[in-house]
This record gives structure tokens, C-alpha cells and sequence, in this order.
């Protein structure tokens, strides 16, 4: 009975903590539409293209799909339900769409292939976890994962979209524009990462060698430079929102939205390495890859070693 309270406390614990920051961020008046509207929109998003499917086939791939696409609709959102200045708003719906398209035709480009008819490997380790921490059910726990991830989209990864389309100044602090180049630059750092993984796997396939360690290029400093920069891209839109927290509504709230934003670099960081990231790709390389133990000694996983 005890185990099975703690199972139930440690699955509502992520929805309360939602469903918290939806309530703070509610109670500022200007945000109440753009929260709806978003809810809605991400609940639409993922119901179609990945709940309804993983329930017939229980694969949970397809989130893939919906999370890029749940971020077009929130940069879609911000220009649309923004009431602040009309150039800070146009970047950052401009910056969400940008990530979401790239991500999300990517995703639909492996669909097409017919990479998606079976589970990929980090979602096929969620099943690893699951048992670790004793859940069974295997149905329920792939709807529970697409729902966090839903409801993400909805709460926390929202959040600098919220603030800086709302943000009335005409002017751009130095804040700003620090956050704006932090994404500019490790966006084309993920997408420079991507492309020396693919042009030495189409490599290693011409030379007819099999399960080689991409080595080279941002690979020599980091394991996985890839979403190392994708941590960075939500960094900097941190770093740009902290102008455009609202100073002058009670303190409760100030403090509230303040912590929520804080806390994406905490989510993601989470995400990134221990749930559909570093560690879930690392045990199937470790398998794989006869060489990836000793690129695992001698290559940092996540933060990059420049002076090795």
C-alpha cells in the first residue's frame, strides 16, 4: 500500500506543479487568453497526432512530432495574443516557430522513412525506467509521458513566449539581446551538430563500417553536443524573459513567474540527459558501439571539454 501511494504521489506530483504555475500565470489578466488558447491548442496537438496513435500502437515516437509542432502553435499564438511591442513579439513567436519547424519536419521526414513504425531507442528505454520504479502498466505510463510533455508545452515552455510578447517597451536591454544571440548562436550550433553526425554516418556507410562513434567536429568535446545546445537555446530565451518580468504586480505572483521561468533550465536540463536524451541514447551505444566505452572515458557527456 505504501509503495503504491508513493507511485501515485510521484506521477500527480509533475501535474500539481503544472496545473500551479497555470494558476499563477493566470492571474495576470493580459496572459488569461493566451493561456487558453494555448491549453486548447496543445491538448488538440498531442491528442491527434500522439495519444490517439500510441494508444493503437503504443509506441510513443510520435511525440516527436507533436512537441516541435506544439511549439510552432505557441509562437503562432504569441504574435496573435501578444499586446506588447509589436518587434519583440514578431522575434519571439519568429524564434519558436524556427526551433518547432526544424525539429518538427525533421521528425516528419523520419516518419515518411518509416522510422517512426517501430519505437525509437529513448523512447523504448522509458520502458527500463517504468520498471525500475515498479509501474506496470505500460499503456497508461506511455499516456502519462505524452501528457507531461502536453502539458509542458502549455506551462513552462511557454513562459518566455508569455512574458516577452507581452513586453509594452520599445526599447531592448542589453538582457535581450544577450538572450536573443545565446539562441541564435547554439540553434546553429545544434543544427551544425546534427549535420557532422549525418555526414559522418553517411560516411562510415560508403566505407562499410558499422557501428562507428561519431568522433569528429563539436562530437570531440561532448558526447552529445546536439543537446547540450539545445539547453542553451532555452537558456538564452531565459536570459531575454527577465526584462519582461512584470515588476509591478504583487509579490506573490512576481516571485511565482519568476521561479517558474527559472525552473525550464531545471526541466529541460532533466529532460535532455536523463529522460529522452543522454543517458536513454548512451545505453543503446554502449551495446551497439564496441568504442563508445572508451569515447564514454574520454569525452565529456554533456557540458563540453574544450582544454582536454
Amino acid at each position: 500500500m505504501f509503495n503504491f501511494l508513493n507511485k501515485i504521489k510521484s506521477r500527480l506530483f509533475q501535474f500539481i506543479l503544472f496545473s500551479l504555475v497555470f494558476y499563477i500565470f493566470f492571474q495576470i489578466e493580459n496572459f488569461q487568453n493566451f493561456l487558453l488558447i494555448n491549453l486548447i491548442s496543445q491538448i488538440v496537438i498531442f491528442l491527434f497526432i500522439v495519444c490517439l496513435p500510441a494508444y493503437f500502437t503504443d509506441r510513443m515516437s510520435y511525440v516527436d512530432i507533436a512537441w516541435p509542432f506544439g511549439l510552432v502553435a505557441i509562437g503562432v499564438i504569441s504574435f496573435f495574443c501578444g499586446d506588447g511591442y509589436l518587434l519583440k513579439k514578431s522575434i519571439i513567436s519568429m524564434l519558436y516557430i524556427i526551433a518547432g519547424l526544424r525539429m518538427g519536419i525533421g521528425a516528419l521526414i523520419l516518419l515518411k522513412k518509416g522510422y517512426l513504425n517501430k519505437e525509437l531507442p529513448r523512447y523504448s528505454y522509458q520502458r527500463i525506467r517504468w520498471k525500475k520504479k515498479g509501474f506496470i502498466n505500460d499503456k497508461f505510463s506511455v499516456q502519462y509521458e505524452i501528457l507531461l510533455q502536453c502539458f509542458a508545452n502549455a506551462t513552462f515552455l511557454a513562459i518566455p513566449a508569455i512574458l516577452i510578447s507581452n513586453n509594452s517597451s520599445q526599447t531592448f536591454s542589453i538582457i535581450e539581446v544577450i538572450g536573443f544571440l545565446v539562441w541564435v548562436i547554439f540553434f546553429f550550433l545544434e543544427h551544425i551538430s546534427d549535420l557532422q553526425k549525418q555526414k559522418f554516418l553517411i560516411n562510415a556507410k560508403k566505407n562499410n563500417l558499422k557501428n562507428q562513434v561519431c568522433n569528429v567536429g563539436l562530437w570531440k568535446y561532448t558526447r552529445h553536443p546536439n543537446y547540450f545546445s539545445e539547453w542553451m537555446i532555452w537558456n538564452g530565451l531565459i536570459i531575454a524573459s527577465f526584462s519582461s518580468l512584470l515588476v509591478n504586480n504583487s509579490m506573490i505572483v512576481f516571485l511565482g513567474t519568476t521561479t517558474s521561468l527559472l525552473y525550464i533550465t531545471i526541466l529541460m536540463y532533466q529532460t535532455l540527459v536523463f529522460l529522452t536524451g543522454a543517458i536513454p541514447s548512451e545505453h543503446y551505444s554502449l551495446i551497439k558501439r564496441p568504442d563508445y566505452k572508451k569515447y564514454k572515458e574520454t569525452t565529456n557527456m554533456f557540458f563540453p571539454n574544450f582544454f582536454k
